[in-house]
């Protein structure tokens, strides 16, 4: 089981970088490129609804749950 974040499909959707994006919701730049890049461990969930509020998406839009197989 695995979960894949594809904040990077909704950012490019939207024309937004990822600069400006952690900008708006308070976090670094390095921050946002771990969660990112998928080497994240966990997220607050105030900072999945802030992703979720500036990109007008839900969170299934950038969580994606796919199985090992």
């Amino acid at each position: 089981m695995a979960i894949i974040i594809e904040l990077d499909v909704m950012l490019a959707r939207r024309k937004m970088k990822s600069t400006e994006l952690a900008e708006l919701i308070g976090i670094t730049p390095q921050n946002l490129s771990v969660l990112r890049s998928g080497r994240a461990k966990a997220i607050r969930f105030s900072t999945l609804d802030a992703i979720c509020r500036h990109l007008q998406c839900s969170p299934g839009d950038i969580l994606v749950h796919k199985d090992d197989e």
